[in-house]
């Protein structure tokens, strides 16, 4: 384990760590067998406050009316109470996953007001803007671990719960894969099996023809069932909206735990394929346009026909928990994936009128991520302090392969598209590397060390939190071309964190902290002139404060935060289709969300956010003060679940999703409209001959508006037409 978290020809971060555990632990552990000796002139002695609980905790529980949780894991920290801790999370169920029939993790978040989902450069990933800044899929956890889930699109049927952490996290996780998640980070923790059997089978049907089955079983075993596993399996396949876009996805996992007195130990491991046959494409702006134009209708497609998009992946990770005594716990977790994608991919250039010109782009891609971290965690007191320490180590080691071919122009109307052949190559020079057997264009090893005290007093009222990481990045990039180095980078950095609670009573909890990250440069994406170049890490603060209410069956949180980053998610000029990253982004907000089951059967699930993102430091100066590309001024998203009075298992939900102005352009000539979208759906729970059945309906977009919902990194965004979706699942 050593070896294997040590830099060639440099620091051994997993010496350094397990030494400071160590020296952290042991005057703890033996505290609980003798006594201190102590004199006038030294400090007062470290004691054991544990009074026989864990300081281990377990997954927090379900809040009331079932559609978020009390809390999350919060890496570093572990899992904590949201009113414990001086950051702003939202943990969203697998409860809430079913009943708004969720097929992938983009559909869970339009729950939260922090977060929009976008599509990426270009192809089908789904792209999370959180707090204004963009979080990829390569960026993800699962289960507190970086570099373990696939990556473009992620299904639902193995989430127990999705997490929401808003701000930099980079203290808690350390830096993700590939540098994003400066406003926020999402963590996927699995399904585990329940303490009664479960075999569950669901049908679905997804309008226009798209129908899907699914497997969910569960079992316990052991003298006190200590033993536990949990299969999920879940297939879906046809024509899909909009018109002519198939889509065929395959999913399945397997999980295995062991709760022992003082050992808890998991194997994840799962297993995604994704296929989509003429996907509607994002959209460019040709230059000097200057108005945005109209979306078309919902249903056109304007998607090549011989476009498609087929991504691979096989992943798992092992976790072990061992308490070394009631108030030190020590841990270690590994796991990777292996990803194999290949595409044929064609983005629209139009004008104001939405006619221009479409491409063809081709690439594979071929990625293998390794990951793992060691830590501990435990508490003591010095008189009337208590203390909550941490100390973890982490690596990451993630290698990509790609090549590209670009082909020659065909003439395209988003209105009324018309469909051409697949073209031949744009040019003698294609393609860009080997299409059979891409070179490795990447290879990235990320490293920290992480230190954290939690000091808490007056009868746990104030919490203080304050840590420090040191982060090392280091990447080479190589030519596509031919694989040969062309660029490389060693950054390194220590970036500290800050952190108060104050509980004002059992119901209201302050908070502020300020919390500092340092981020992974972007690599140019292919397709753009300077193809695979690597830009150097950016450091990003945040400073943040609010107050959370928790009424019992209700609660709410208020904050209000800024975030400075130099930029590193890049822009992809139109004109000279050249990738840059310039400048800086500073984002102002305010957050409110409310949550809970106020009134017994009337569950909501609503927020808003407002955001001023603000362009600095631009080159020369020339976009200073405009509004950063694709952050909406404000979004809202009201969500109510009401259980019928009159009519027993019958449930009604309705949700409201707005959208403000948004610019697509960073001199702010182009501006995308505010939207409006409605989803309705009912439910129905029953016995059926001793068994559970549930029916479920649900109309997304019901005024079948069309609008574009995302300008993310320049590209836009259409928003999915009217779409059905009906299931039933039966327990057995």
């Amino acid at each position: 384990m050593t070896r294997s978290f040590t830099y060639p020809s440099r620091r051994p971060f997993a010496r350094h760590a397990i030494a400071i555990a160590i020296a952290l632990a042991w005057p703890a552990i033996g505290a609980a067998q003798t006594a201190v000796s102590t004199d006038a002139t030294t400090l007062a002695p470290i004691t054991v406050t544990g009074a026989g609980v864990p300081v281990s905790q377990p997954l927090p529980p379900v809040f009331a009316g079932g559609q978020v949780a009390r809390g999350g894991q919060l890496g570093i920290l572990g899992n904590q109470d949201i009113m414990d801790v001086p950051f702003s999370v939202s943990s969203y169920t697998a409860e809430l996953i079913d009943n708004q029939q969720a097929r992938t993790l983009g559909d869970v978040m339009k729950n939260d007001a922090s977060v929009q989902v976008s599509k990426g450069f270009g192809n089908q990933a789904e792209v999370f803007v959180v707090r204004g800044f963009a979080l990829g899929g390569e960026d993800l956890s699962f289960n507190g671990l970086y570099g373990v889930l696939p990556r473009q699109i992620l299904s639902t049927p193995m989430m127990d719960r999705v997490e929401v952490f808003r701000g930099a996290s980079a203290f808690l996780n350390g830096v993700s894969p590939t540098g994003t998640g400066i406003g926020g980070m999402i963590n996927i923790v699995p399904k585990r099996a329940g303490e009664q059997p479960l075999n569950r089978v669901s049908l679905d049907y997804t309008s226009r023809s798209q129908t899907g089955g699914a497997v969910d079983i569960g079992r316990r075993w052991g003298a006190s069932n200590q033993f536990g596993i949990r299969v999920n399996a879940a297939t879906r396949d046809g024509e899909a909206e909009p018109d002519d876009e198939v889509r065929r996805s395959t999913f399945g996992s397997l999980g295995l735990d062991y709760r022992g007195d003082r050992l808890r130990a998991s194997l994840d491991v799962g297993y995604q394929k994704q296929y989509a046959r003429q996907p509607r494409p994002t959209v460019q702006i040709e230059p000097g346009t200057l108005q945005v134009p109209d979306a078309p209708s919902g249903r056109v497609n304007y998607g090549q026909p011989w476009t498609f998009t087929d991504l691979e992946t096989t992943f798992g990770m092992a976790r072990v928990e061992y308490d070394l005594t009631d108030d030190w716990t020590t841990y270690a977790a590994f796991g990777g994936n292996h990803n194999r994608e290949s595409g044929s991919y064609s983005t629209p250039r139009v004008n104001a009128a939405g006619v221009g010109t479409s491409g063809r782009l081709d690439v594979p891609y071929n990625s293998d991520t390794w990951t793992g971290e060691i830590g501990v965690r435990g508490r003591v007191a010095t008189g009337p302090l208590k203390h909550t320490l941490n100390v973890s180590a982490n690596r990451i080691d993630f290698q990509k392969a790609s090549a590209s071919e670009t082909g020659l122009r065909l003439p395209i109307n988003l209105n009324d598209p018309v469909y051409g052949p697949r073209t031949a190559r744009a040019g003698a020079t294609q393609p860009v590397g080997n299409l059979a057997d891409p070179f490795t264009t990447e290879h990235t090893r990320l490293a920290s060390l992480a230190i954290s005290d939690t000091v808490s007093f007056w009868d746990d009222r104030v919490a203080l939190t304050a840590g420090i990481r040191h982060q090392e990045i280091r990447t080479k990039a190589y030519a596509a071309a031919n694989g040969k180095l062309n660029a490389y980078y060693d950054e390194s950095a220590t970036t500290p964190v800050f952190g108060a609670v104050f509980k004002a009573s059992d119901k209201v909890s302050l908070y502020a902290n300020h919390i500092e990250g340092l981020a992974k440069g972007p690599i140019a994406p292919g397709g753009v002139t300077n193809a695979n170049e690597a830009f150097p890490p950016g450091r990003s603060k945040q400073t943040e404060a609010g107050v959370k209410v928790d009424m019992g069956t209700y609660g709410a949180t208020l904050g209000v935060f800024q975030i400075e980053q130099p930029a590193t998610s890049g822009y992809t000029d139109p004109g000279t289709n050249t990738f840059s990253v310039v400048g800086e982004q500073r984002n102002r907000g305010i957050e409110l969300n409310l949550f809970g089951e106020p009134v017994r059967g009337l569950r909501l699930l609503s927020g808003v956010t407002f955001i001023d993102a603000e362009l600095t430091r631009t080159n020369g100066g020339l976009n200073d003060g405009n509004t950063a590309v694709g952050v909406p001024d404000y979004y809202w998203t009201m969500g109510v679940d009401w259980d019928l009075p009159m009519a027993s298992g019958v449930s009604l939900q309705a949700q409201l999703l707005r959208a403000g102005t948004q610019y697509v352009d960073p001199a702010n000539n182009l501006k995308l409209p505010t939207w409006t979208r409605i989803d309705l759906g009912a439910r129905y729970a029953t016995r059926i001959d001793g068994h559970n059945v549930v029916w479920r309906a649900g109309v997304e977009n019901v005024a079948d508006r069309a609008y574009w919902a995302s300008a993310n990194g320049g590209y836009l965004t259409q928003g999915a037409p009217r779409t059905y979706k009906l299931s039933m699942s039966v327990d057995f």
